[in-house]
């Protein structure tokens, strides 16, 4: 028989509290500096003081940039190498890869972006049906979550193509800003009342563009998928387009059918609208198709602001930061890596 010193007991309960407050601490993605840098290879090396060295790994994805001359290559500034950077945790070679797939799945469905801004008149249409909404509030964990609600979608005025343009341009917005960068982003899927007609509509090509221009070509973490209320056929169409999702994105995947609470063990109720069962008032799409198209009035009369999720328009920042008193009106900034905001981390 062995007995345990009471000591020996503290020493082990010590360890294990220890271990769960790193796993916790992993779990954000936060930088756990416990590998030695004489064992990390020099891809790794960059990964690991990326944040220190912003202007190094930056400089060099530029590098790596003519080795792949037949790709158009728009933009290489600092600010926009950025994005790929963080949607790779700072590897290098795997950002520029990013960057490339990016660019060259533009050069290959270049119908996609043609006239590709929120006044087209296909998009407006998307957009002010809900597809896609952005909720004003971050989840608990700062991470910007999108909302779609199926049954909105008019497919006899506008195709799965223009919804997902809708979805790309709204992306592209939400991406420029640097948290939503390095904290990603939820999608909540709302399938109720979702007709078999409408079903009928899911061009598979379409669906089998945006599988591929959203899970390798696009600078976005997506750290949840979230399915409510699911009918059959949906199911099925899952079924068919998961041969195409690495297993990674599957693991993303969550089926809730109409049970409610479990989308809340992901999602704090406070946050989401009442047709997802929260505690915020009944959502309105029109509040970010204004917000898209910059529309100045949209604050003053909902009071609702989207400052926190996404970069305001130039002209609108000013404004913003002249009147309001709420700190999240106020920029951010990024000091030794963390972002800040008036002195507060939300990394």
């Amino acid at each position: 028989m062995f007995y345990l010193y009471p000591s020996v007991t503290l020493q082990v309960l010590g360890d294990t509290i220890i271990d769960f407050m790193m796993a916790e601490y992993c779990e954000f993605e936060w930088s756990c500096r416990h590998i030695g840098m004489s064992d990390a290879s020099p891809t790794k090396a960059e990964s690991l003081n990326g944040i220190q060295d912003k202007s190094l790994t930056i400089q060099a994805v530029q590098n790596l940039i003519p080795t792949r001359p037949e790709i158009e290559f728009q933009k290489n500034d600092d600010n926009f190498i950025l994005r790929f950077l963080n949607a790779r945790k700072n590897n290098v070679r795997e950002s520029f890869e990013l960057m490339a797939n990016y660019y060259s799945y533009r050069q290959r469905n270049r119908q996609l972006f043609e006239n590709f801004v929120p006044q087209d008149i296909g998009i407006q249409q998307a957009l002010h049906d809900g597809f896609p909404g952005v909720l004003p509030e971050r989840d608990r964990k700062g991470r910007c979550v999108l909302v779609i609600f199926t049954a909105n979608w008019d497919h006899c005025a506008y195709s799965l193509e223009v919804i997902y343009r809708a979805l790309l341009l709204t992306l592209e917005r939400l991406i420029e800003k640097p948290r939503n960068q390095v904290n990603g982003f939820v999608v909540v899927v709302d399938w109720s009342e979702f007709s078999f007609r409408q079903s009928s509509s899911l061009n598979p090509r379409v669906l089998k563009l945006m599988i591929e221009g959203l899970q390798d070509c696009f600078p976005a973490r997506f750290k949840g998928i979230h399915f409510i209320s699911q009918p059959w056929y949906v199911e099925a169409a899952l079924t068919v387009i998961r041969p195409f999702l690495k297993e990674k994105t599957k693991d993303k995947i969550f089926l809730h059918g109409n049970n409610l609470s479990t989308l809340h063990d992901y999602i704090a109720k406070d946050i989401l609208p009442a047709e997802l069962g929260g505690e915020a008032p009944s959502y309105n799409p029109l509040l970010w198709a204004n917000e898209m198209l910059e529309l100045p009035s949209v604050d003053k009369m909902c009071g609702i602001s989207f400052n926190d999720v996404c970069c305001p328009s130039p002209e609108r920042k000013t404004e913003k930061l002249a009147t309001g008193n709420n700190f999240r009106d106020k920029p951010v900034e990024e000091k030794n890596g963390y972002l800040q905001e008036n002195g507060l981390g939300l990394s």
